[in-house]
């Protein structure tokens, strides 16, 4: 159980001093305590359309997989598109429940503002069914981290009932935001805002690589990549992960290292050390300035600083510069940047791991697949209203390969680190 330290309802959050940010007063979140993961967690992946895209989700799933494996947390995602709030409480017996997850996550509000300006009424319904949904979970003891909307970027086409300019469904997305800050506050239960990320990144990234970038998506609500690992960034953090992958110190002197839990020392020369890990840093590939990029996603929000440290520590050293060879890519630093230690993660994306890596999240994309086939399609087509508990327990056995090769594809990984004086 998360322990939320009650706050004045008025406090906000800091935004950026930009007259942009000056209509916006996002309510303090509530702030998190330690790890929120247990060990053996079943995670519930729950939401819309946006998470129906498993996209952040399979995010989350790869980097508990290849991150944290120690704690052992196994996934399933439940996105439904158009879904609202109330429609997520009446299906959640049936759908989720019955898988007997510990832990879930959940990402509502965008469908139930129903991309208007804020209403009132619209606020309590989502209020009153977040807060049913939340107790739901609580009494199958289940604990919750209630997740915000993000942001629109556009106002949606095929919505008819759409009103209003982008900035005022933004502001009602933030009402919904608050909403939640609020349900978590009250209900003793963890709270994950992509709302803020999305918010202050989209800004930024529109500075930085141009007006078209589109951290919510082409569409204005559905993002790419970017977007995706923001809002992943978010349920990662608010699970409270530490992001501590692995430090590699290597001493010059003596031609000696030594490794953290998750990676083993093979051999040690003055120069080079080999190296079996088995924890991978998370391999964020793609082109930093692009939307469609989970890369350009990392640039928006620290995610290589709280979440994917993996550190190389070199002590000794005799010579100003030193050329550090990982795989296929060398980079050169400075003696002091080796002694106060460089992120591997985040400068080599392209590394030793990423093969590997990819095997994993390759396999994570097709168990994500059919988990949304199973439910959408099959718990609620011919065959589940025939025979349930024959549709659960045939998709079961179809789903359980599907998870199989993802441990399957987890595999160590042998790698080598050569430093050398330039």
């Amino acid at each position: 159980m998360v322990l939320v330290t009650p706050l004045c309802a008025e406090e906000l959050e800091s935004l950026p001093s930009d007259s942009y940010f000056s209509p916006f007063r996002p309510l303090k979140a509530p702030p998190s305590q330690g790890l929120f993961l247990k060990q053996g967690d079943r995670l519930a992946i729950c939401g819309d359309s946006i998470t129906e895209q498993k996209m952040y989700s399979r995010i989350m799933e790869t980097y508990l997989t290849v991150c944290v494996p120690q704690l052992k947390v196994t996934v399933r995602q439940f996105g439904w598109s158009g879904e609202q709030a109330p429609g997520f409480l009446r299906r959640m017996k049936n759908d989720v429940l019955r898988f007997n997850p510990t832990i879930a996550t959940t990402c509502y509000g965008m469908n139930d503002h129903r991309y208007q300006p804020y209403r009132q009424e619209y606020g309590r319904i989502y209020r009153e069914s977040s807060q049913a949904v939340i107790r739901l979970f609580k009494s199958h003891n289940v604990r919750v981290i209630q997740g915000s909307a993000g942001v629109v970027g556009k106002i949606p086409s095929w919505v008819k009932q759409a009103r209003g300019t982008v900035n005022d469904l933004n502001l009602s997305l933030l009402e919904f935001r608050n909403i939640d800050v609020r349900l978590a506050r009250e209900e003793q239960v963890a709270f994950a805002d992509t709302f803020i990320p999305m918010l202050v990144g989209g800004f930024n990234a529109r500075r930085e690589y141009g007006e078209d970038y589109a951290i919510s998506g082409r569409d204005g609500v559905h993002p790419d990549w970017a977007g995706h690992l923001v809002m992943a960034y978010a349920f990662l953090k608010a699970m409270g992960l530490d992001g501590d992958i692995g430090t590699i110190t290597v001493d010059l002197a003596v031609g000696r290292a030594t490794a953290s839990a998750g990676h083993r020392v093979l051999s040690a020369q003055r120069n080079e050390v080999q190296l079996e890990s088995t924890r991978y840093p998370y391999c964020a590939a793609g082109e930093p300035n692009k939307d469609s990029s989970i890369r350009s996603g990392v640039t928006l929000v620290p995610f290589n600083e709280d979440l994917n440290r993996f550190m190389l520590v070199v002590r000794n050293t005799t010579a100003d510069r030193y050329k550090v060879t990982w795989g296929d890519t060398a980079k050169s630093y400075t003696a002091a940047e080796l002694a106060e230690g460089i992120n591997l993660a985040a400068d080599f994306h392209v590394n030793p791991f990423s093969e590997a890596f990819n095997r994993v999240d390759d396999a994570v994309a097709g168990k994500q697949a059919y988990e949304t086939r199973q439910v959408k399609m099959l718990f609620h087509g011919e065959e589940g209203r025939a025979d349930m508990a024959m549709t659960v327990a045939l998709t079961k056995k179809v789903r359980e390969p599907m998870a199989g090769a993802i441990q399957s594809a987890f595999r160590p990984v042998r790698h080598t680190i050569r430093i050398e004086a330039e």
